[in-house]
């Protein structure tokens, strides 16, 4: 049986890292942060509880200010509510605050932190933690044809928008998955990752 720690990276291309967040316009003017509360939704609720074995990490890549990192903690998440809007709040009280050195995460509340730095950061330290990076990717090889050993994994993808190139040349030298034919949103994706690892299809 797979026991795997799961983490995931998404990439907010457009979502503001300082300033405000329009929680009645997460689609427009908050740079697509629906797209983000989707992913977060996605790895960590169930339909009664949270997977202790997620997390998740938010780049915020938009807006004038340098990047910052979201990270939320299924082992130690507590007082957020599953649906768009209340996660897009703390997300919105976060980007309100001074951002961290890179490299550094200071907790907001239990099972969220922040601190600066871009993916090259989360590679970085993914890779000193002997994470198993995969990039999903339509246009890589299916998900059930990687064989996983019993440690963490983590899946980098993108929000509404590809992969720049700036980012896929960060990301060269990892392998890409796909889990189906159609491009799917992100969320989506997440779902279907869970599935495959809970199914115990790769062994």
């Amino acid at each position: 049986m797979i026991n795997l720690q799961r983490r995931f990276a998404i990439i907010g291309h457009r979502a503001p890292s300082t300033g405000n967040i329009f929680l009645n316009d997460l689609s427009g003017l908050s740079g697509r942060i629906d797209v983000l509360a989707r992913a977060i939704n996605s790895t960590l609720f169930l339909s009664h509880g949270i997977r202790k074995d997620s997390q998740i990490i938010l780049h915020l890549m938009g807006g004038e200010g340098s990047s910052r990192r979201v990270l939320f903690d299924g082992s130690t998440l507590a007082g957020v509510r599953p649906d768009e809007r209340s996660i897009a709040g703390h997300i919105r009280s976060l980007v309100k605050l001074r951002l961290p050195p890179i490299g550094t995460w200071i907790r907001v509340s239990a099972g969220i932190y922040h601190s600066g730095g871009d993916i090259e950061t989360t590679l970085q330290e993914w890779s000193r933690d002997e994470v198993n990076i995969l990039v999903l990717d339509k246009q890589g090889i299916e998900l059930d044809e990687i064989t996983l050993v019993d440690t963490d994994v983590g899946f980098i993808l993108s929000d509404d928008t590809p992969f720049s190139d700036k980012e896929n040349k960060s990301l060269i030298e990892f392998k890409r998955i796909n889990v189906g034919e159609k491009w799917l949103q992100g969320h989506s994706c997440i779902t279907i990752v869970h599935h495959i690892i809970d199914s115990n299809i790769l062994d």
